[in-house]
């Protein structure tokens, strides 16, 4: 079989506000790759650039030799195409561009962006965005970084260089080397820097250079492909198409796939088969106005996106693997089915559950919870069902009755029963992942402390003081005298102790200068009304007294709340238990 050398996939990732749209929409706009020296196409889901159109803008890129026949840019940008694009157990995308606001630097985003990078061991370029927004920026359009960069003045140079060897400082913290692309000349130790402007295109003949060169350099042995050989590729999404039905969004990246090939793909159910019965592909720009926005087309070779219309497309999952089936037919499915299982998350017997559009967004989600030390108990692909939220329901632990969904509807029975409050499950959604986690973090983190507050209101908790020399206002009735909080919180409604552990009295109210208080903590000087007992005999002045805590309390500070409290109330409680456990070891254990 005739190899060859395949487009190489990119992807674009970054923080959501840095410019990924507007870098994309820039590399594919005419204003870039003027003329026809190689037309720009659309594919489903995906922009083919050719190497001559990416020539024609750089003239260095003009001596390169290369067998690299141009880019395959993905159309979504984001974390959500890129994990979406799953195939071997990694990323599809071949190479990847992490957009980085050069005035704004590293974000949330961006790191987790840079996280999944290194998980998959893509290798990627930065593109440093937004270059014109430098202050005293004066734009060169279309030019080259370097023919840019000479038209500043010396103190925007010096701003420019500044903003750059921020990031590679910012890099280098994360264990990356990184350095200014023209300044680079060992590719395989540094991370190349781009910077670049959407708005003006500077930079960008840089950056598709650099792209084609490292695709040329270290890609073109895993972008090796038979022109003939069966069809291989992964399912971007599952769409509904009117006149088709469901139709399948593929990008392509090995061997050809024909209408009335057998394909095999994954469903939720397991792997099946169907016909291919129709291939489609955008018309280009000019015919867009022809009613029919797609073209059928009767075979593609890889790399390229392409929509496929077959029957019993509807339980299939995105982000799955499609292989065209030739020869042996269940061969082919339990090798979908086998790397179905291989989706790298850890569950555990008690946890949050999970729900992604994707096999990869789940994955991605489903790491970082890892990192963050978030069991997870169910993690699946597609909408949140009713039956699931029974299922979460009956988990005893409130703060694992949630689902986390990126980018996933409830079906509509699901949502009624939200509505209704029919469960008592709480909903996580967002289409970003840092967010979501954000969320849930905020809610457990407030859910927690509302519990412990609450268990800090009903808890007796330990406290020491002594009655004040000359600060006894009555005797007896209720004993009224001047106390110091020596350990711990004091409070009213609670009985107290002597240092035997004899309980002789409850206290009734608390007064910081005459005004009525909840609680009194250490170093505190308050007036305390005592029930049931008469100063000068069972109490005196400066005498040490404790809060008489309940031996059932005693055991849920210990063993819940100890690391919540301060060393004052610590040593409080030490003392008080320790008057039992001299007789009694196992008291309040």
């Amino acid at each position: 079989m005739a190899e060859h050398i395949r487009t190489p996939i990119v992807c674009v990732l970054g923080h959501v506000d840095h410019g990924k749209t507007s870098l994309l929409d820039r590399i594919r706009g005419s204003k870039v790759v003027a003329g026809e020296a190689g037309a720009i196409t659309q594919h489903i889901g995906a922009t083919l650039i050719p190497f001559d159109s990416i020539a024609k803008l750089s003239g260095d890129l003009g001596k390169l030799k290369t067998e690299v026949p141009g880019l395959l840019f993905i159309d979504t940008p984001g974390h959500h195409a890129f994990t979406t694009l799953r195939a071997r157990g990694g990323a599809l995308a071949d190479i990847a561009i992490l957009v980085v606001d050069v005035n704004e630097g590293f974000k949330k985003q961006t790191i987790e962006a840079l996280q999944i990078l290194r998980n998959c061991k893509t290798p990627f370029v930065i593109a440093a965005t937004k270059l014109d927004k430098i202050p005293g920026w004066r734009p060169t359009p279309n030019a080259s970084f370097k023919a840019g960069y000479k038209n500043q003045t010396e103190r925007v140079q010096t701003e420019c260089e500044n903003r750059v060897y921020q990031l590679v400082g910012k890099l280098s913290d994360m264990g990356f080397n990184s350095e200014r692309f023209d300044r680079v000349s060992d590719f395989q130790r540094n991370l190349v820097i781009v910077p670049v402007s959407s708005m003006t295109g500077e930079g960008i003949s840089d950056l598709l250079m650099i792209l084609i060169g490292l695709a040329q350099r270290y890609l073109t042995e895993g972008l090796k492909t038979t022109i003939s050989g069966p069809g291989v590729g992964t399912v971007l999404e599952v769409k509904e198409e009117i006149g088709l039905g469901t139709t399948l969004d593929v990008i392509l990246y090995d061997g050809i796939i024909s209408v009335g090939d057998e394909i095999g793909i994954a469903g939720s159910e397991g792997a099946v088969s169907t016909k291919v019965r129709a291939l489609l592909q955008p018309r280009p720009m000019k015919e867009i106005l022809v009613e029919d926005q797609f073209m059928r087309v009767k075979s593609v070779v890889a790399a390229a996106g392409v929509k496929i219309s077959a029957p019993n497309l509807e339980s299939i999952v995105a982000g799955s693997p499609i292989r065209v089936i030739r020869g042996d037919h269940d061969a082919v499915l339990a090798k979908i089915n086998e790397e179905m299982q291989e989706i790298n998350i850890k569950l555990s017997d008690v946890g949050v559950s999970v729900r992604a559009d994707t096999i990869g967004a789940l994955e991605a989600l489903s790491n970082e919870l890892d990192a963050k030390n978030i069991p997870i108990m169910r993690a699946s692909v597609g909408p949140l069902s009713r039956r699931d939220l029974i299922d979460i329901s009956v988990i005893r632990e409130d703060l694992f009755k949630v689902a986390l969904c990126f980018n996933v509807p409830l079906l509509p029975d699901a949502e009624t029963m939200i509505r209704d409050e029919e469960v008592d499950v709480k909903i996580f959604s967002n289409r970003v992942i840092y967010k979501l986690l954000d969320d849930y973090l905020e809610w457990r983190d407030e859910t927690i402390r509302a519990k412990e507050a609450k268990q800090f209101e009903t808890v007796v908790l330990p406290a020491k003081f002594s009655i004040l020399p000359g600060c006894v206002f009555r005797m007896s009735g209720p004993a009224i005298v001047g106390v110091r909080v020596l350990g711990g919180t004091l409070r009213p409604k609670v009985s107290i102790a002597t240092r035997d552990g004899k309980i002789v009295g409850d206290i009734k109210q608390i007064k910081l200068n005459k005004e009525s208080v909840t609680e009194a903590k250490e170093g505190a000087e308050v007036a305390v009304s005592i029930d049931g007992v008469t100063i000068g005999r069972q109490i005196d002045v400066g005498e040490t007294l404790y809060v008489a805590i309940p031996e059932r309390h005693v055991k849920v500070l210990e063993t819940e709340m100890l690391s919540h409290l301060n060393a004052g109330t610590v040593e409080a409680l030490e003392e008080y238990t320790s008057i039992f456990r001299k007789t009694q070891p196992f008291w309040g254990k």
